[in-house]
């Protein structure tokens, strides 16, 4: 399984949204990536060390799916 990969759900470690699940929707570097969260309802650039992945993938078709779909996560 890779950790870091468009469509993967995480939790976010650090920051103003930290314990709040995000999904990633773009790979910027080995460093960054770009995070849609559920406390934002905007793209967000992330570092990977403020996440952690978990085992939920989504499919993202457009920006409101993917935040619906975190919604009914566990």
């Amino acid at each position: 399984m890779p950790a870091i990969e468009i469509g993967r759900v995480c939790v976010k470690l650090a920051g103003r949204d930290a314990g709040s699940k995000c999904v990633i929707t773009n790979v910027l570097n080995e460093n960054f990536v770009e995070v849609l969260s559920t406390g934002r309802k905007k793209k967000r650039k992330c570092s990977i060390r403020h996440l952690e992945p978990l085992a939920h993938k989504v499919e993202i078709k457009s920006d409101a799916e993917a935040l619906s779909a975190l919604q009914f996560l566990p």
